[in-house]
């Protein structure tokens, strides 16, 4: 049954409100395929029936069921592959030797999901530079959704999620097999530290940063909040570090303090240099 517009509007409302995501007006498939399978868990008639029951208890769990469905992302491992290639033979690399004396790299991966991204990149960094076993490692991953957090946090994959994106020889590296499922290894779920953070909200304590990650997320906010979150980066990261968008995403016309690098279909920027 598809979503009416008064209830689609409260979706949209609530959604903006709690975590500043943006749906509009031809977002209502998006809005119905997310929602639907929480109406059926819950044993009601329609979305509007669900509607009504938030409206009837706001505080309730199930308002922050809705906002849970609204904002799990789409991701898999390597995604898009590209900034991976330019994580793996140029910026990690040059980290790497600009950072050589004290031994010390900061990470943050800002939309992290079911956790696909931050174990890509953690994979990438154990499997092809060794020597950061002796280093310091701060590779902190973050989410809206403690649904999602849980998820990262037992690192546990479907057969067909494994299937999209990682590479079979760092499947039998770096996974374990748990029934029909494969477990991340204890020794890359240590390395992360997952934690709640909304981006539209005040962010906790983090140290200067060498590496963001925030792909794939700006697309749903508005023009303001994009900028607000692009002016927050900018003051963590350091004058030398990378910031890398998703395809679709840029920092034209929103901040004129990051340059765009020219790597291949890598969404990868840093700040202006002098």
């Amino acid at each position: 049954m598809a979503i009416n517009p008064a209830d689609f509007d409260y979706i949209s409302k609530i959604v903006r409100e709690q975590c500043a995501i943006v749906l509009e007006k031809g977002k209502e498939y998006l809005v119905e395929s997310r929602v639907m399978p929480l109406v059926h868990q819950e044993k009601l008639e329609s979305i509007e029936t669900l509607v009504r029951k938030i409206k009837s208890d706001p505080r309730g769990s199930l308002k922050d069921a809705v906002i849970e469905a609204m904002t799990t992302n789409e991701t898999s491992f390597f995604r898009d592959i590209h900034p991976f290639e330019t994580l793996k033979k140029v910026i990690i690399p040059e980290l790497l030797e600009k950072r050589k004396l004290k031994k010390e790299l900061n990470i943050w991966c800002g939309a992290s999901s079911s956790g696909q991204e931050p174990y890509t990149l953690v994979m990438l960094l154990k499997n092809e530079f060794p020597q950061l076993n002796t280093w310091k490692l701060n590779f902190s991953a973050s989410d809206i959704s403690n649904q999602m957090l849980n998820r990262c946090k037992s690192g546990i994959y479907s057969q067909l999620e494994i299937n999209r994106g990682l590479p079979a020889p760092l499947m039998v590296k770096y996974f374990e097999r748990i029934g029909t499922e494969w477990q991340v290894k204890e020794e890359l779920r240590k390395m992360i530290q997952f934690r709640i953070i909304n981006l539209s909200e005040r962010w906790p304590m983090m140290p200067q940063l060498d590496l963001v990650m925030m792909r794939n997320v700006l697309i749903y906010f508005d023009v303001e909040m994009k900028k607000d979150i692009l002016g927050r980066i900018r003051k963590l990261l350091r004058p030398d570090g990378y910031l890398f968008l998703g395809a679709a995403e840029t920092t034209l016309n929103l901040d004129e303090n990051f340059e765009r690098m020219p790597f291949k279909q890598s969404g990868c920027y840093r700040l202006k240099q002098g």
